[in-house]
């Protein structure tokens, strides 16, 4: 099952205008009960480049800095997703959506 805080290779396009586009990681923000039912998650892209924002958390995955693009939330189905890349620990994003969010 996909775990909110998990991190996947996840197919983006066809995208339009200004999203982000290709192939890249995307990190599980949907909760495990949505996502053990539905066919969909909602996921936030990573990027290791791009401006840095208060809503742009930034992290290390696998050694690497990246930023959690949380103002390009997405929710996609299950079948973009392409690989497993390991996990984010909730304490580093879950505040700044909370914020964004209120």
């Amino acid at each position: 099952m996909v775990r909110r805080g998990e991190v996947y290779w996840v197919v983006l396009d066809p995208t339009v205008g200004t999203e982000i586009k290709k192939t890249r990681p995307a990190l599980v923000i949907s909760p495990d009960d949505m996502n053990a039912i539905l066919p969909r998650v909602i996921v936030a892209p990573l990027t290791s480049k791009g401006q840095p924002l208060g809503c742009r958390p930034e992290i290390l995955l696998a050694g690497k800095r990246a930023r959690i693009l949380l103002d390009q939330l997405r929710c996609v189905d299950k079948v973009r997703l392409a690989g497993k890349l390991g996990e984010v620990d909730l304490a580093l994003w879950h505040p700044v959506l909370l914020e964004m969010l209120a």
